[in-house]
Parts: structure tokens; C-alpha cells; sequence
């Protein structure tokens, strides 16, 4: 069984990072139904749900996702690459404890080393890790000496004009990618199969994979369209106010492995 950390949407959402949008006004109250939905979907794919409150005074808290790398092995804290997010990770570390070993990567990569969990993608013992304004080759250098012992291996990936690796970029299943080749180059994953987005829609690469189920915004209309004609049945999920945010489908959750 699947275990999937999430967090209320905070009431100071309103005050989020936004870097690769214009900044919209966002409805709290709707924000939080569709959070619900959310959460809701991944009870229906399978995951024990745990829902925090312990950081509502930061305003991107719902975005757990970017507080840690979770293996089977052990949880790594991430020391995000924007100051104003930096104190979640004070909380939410004796929550991931409850589940995994927990490792904090600055005691590793040092204090210039930032990392954020949106520009990790993991499909099977690798790990690729986008190069962004978030995170740096130190995190990258600090996340593989960690998880090597382990055996993970960590691949460094440049990024183009994208807030996270997973803003362009996509499991589908264990050979299939979904990606935005505007913004990553498909020269660092060899041996999988490609699905490009729609032009249009150059973030709805961001679906989330929970086993055999995926879960993409509803507003992605035209990639929705292209992974039915690709055998894909995507659940389209409603998340109009937190993509305002700047946010995607795996940002509000930290999915991994729960033992018994």
C-alpha cells in the first residue's frame, strides 16, 4: 500500500510563490474543495491519506511535495531553493520520521546546496534531478551521496524556462514519459518511450502516477485528448486555484511505499 502526505491549503496561499505565471487571484475556499477532490482521488487510487495542518503560516505549505526526496530506504529533507519556503521542512522532518530513516541533504551538500522534490522524478533505482532556479549541482551532488549507498543512481538534468523538472516531464508508466521537449531534452532518458504534450499546454507534462493510475488537470483539455488516443485513461482532476499557484498535480503530495 501507498502512503500519500498532503497538507491543507493554507489561508495565506494567496501570498505563494508565483515565478513562471502572472500572478492571479486565488479563491481559498474553492482552493480547498478542489484540495479535497484531490486528496479524495488518491484514496481511490489506492493510497492511505494523511492529511497535515502544522505549517499554515507558510503560504505554499499545500505543496509538500518539494519537502522531501522519500525512498524505500530513507526520507531526504530538502533545503528548498526559495527562503520563504525553508521552514516547512523544520515540521514536517519528525512527520516523515514517523515512516523512513530521516537524512536533512544540507548536512550533506552544505549550506550553498538547495533541492526541491518537484525537480526529482523517480522510476525504479533512478533518479532525475532538474538543474532550475531551485535546485543547484550541489543538492544534485548531496542527493546522489546519500542515496547511493542504497543503490540509486541520480542523473543531473538541465532545465529550460520551467519552475521544476516535473513541470516538463512525466511518468506515465515505467516505460512511457510524458514531456515538454521545449524544456527538457530527451537525451538523459534513454530507453523510454515519449508522449509530447500539447503545444498549447506546455506544463500538462506535470500528471501524477500512482501505480496504474493517472491524474492530470482538467484544464489540459488538448493533452488529455492525446493520452485517451495513446491507450492512457487519465483522471482529468479539477485544480483551477492551485495552479494559480504555480503548482501541478504532484506538488500537494508526497506518495511512497508504506511498510508494514
Amino acid at each position: 500500500m501507498k502512503l500519500a502526505l498532503t497538507h491543507q491549503v493554507s489561508e495565506r496561499i494567496t501570498q505563494c510563490e508565483v515565478n513562471f505565471r502572472e500572478r492571479e487571484p486565488i479563491d481559498v475556499t474553492l482552493a480547498r474543495q478542489q484540495h479535497e477532490g484531490y486528496c479524495q482521488w488518491l484514496a481511490q487510487a489506492g493510497c492511505e491519506v494523511v492529511t497535515l495542518d502544522i505549517n499554515a503560516d507558510f503560504p505554499d505549505s499545500v505543496f509538500v511535495e518539494d519537502n522531501a526526496v522519500v525512498v524505500d530506504e530513507i526520507a531526504v529533507v530538502t533545503p528548498m531553493g526559495v527562503a520563504s519556503r525553508r521552514g516547512e521542512v523544520v515540521r514536517m522532518a519528525p512527520v516523515l520520521a514517523r515512516y523512513r530513516p530521516v537524512t536533512r541533504l544540507i548536512d550533506v551538500g552544505g549550506p550553498a546546496a538547495t533541492l526541491e522534490g518537484g525537480d526529482v522524478l523517480k522510476v525504479g533505482r533512478k533518479l532525475w534531478a532538474g538543474l532550475s532556479s531551485r535546485t543547484n549541482e550541489a543538492g544534485i551532488k548531496a542527493l546522489q551521496d546519500i542515496l547511493a549507498p542504497h543503490g540509486y543512481e541520480v542523473i543531473a538534468v538541465p532545465l529550460k524556462g520551467t519552475l521544476h523538472l516535473k513541470s516538463a516531464l512525466g511518468s506515465l508508466d515505467p516505460e512511457t514519459l510524458i514531456i515538454n521537449r521545449q524544456a527538457i531534452s530527451i537525451d538523459y532518458f534513454s530507453g523510454f518511450k515519449f508522449i509530447d504534450v500539447a503545444p498549447e499546454e506546455p506544463r500538462a507534462a506535470n500528471v501524477l502516477r500512482i501505480d496504474d493510475k493517472i491524474a492530470i488537470y482538467s484544464g489540459y483539455a488538448r493533452t488529455l485528448e492525446i493520452l485517451r488516443q495513446a491507450g492512457f485513461d487519465p483522471a482529468p482532476i479539477e485544480m483551477s486555484e492551485l495552479i494559480k499557484a504555480d503548482s501541478g498535480m504532484t506538488c500537494s503530495s508526497i506518495v511512497f511505499n508504506k511498510h508494514d
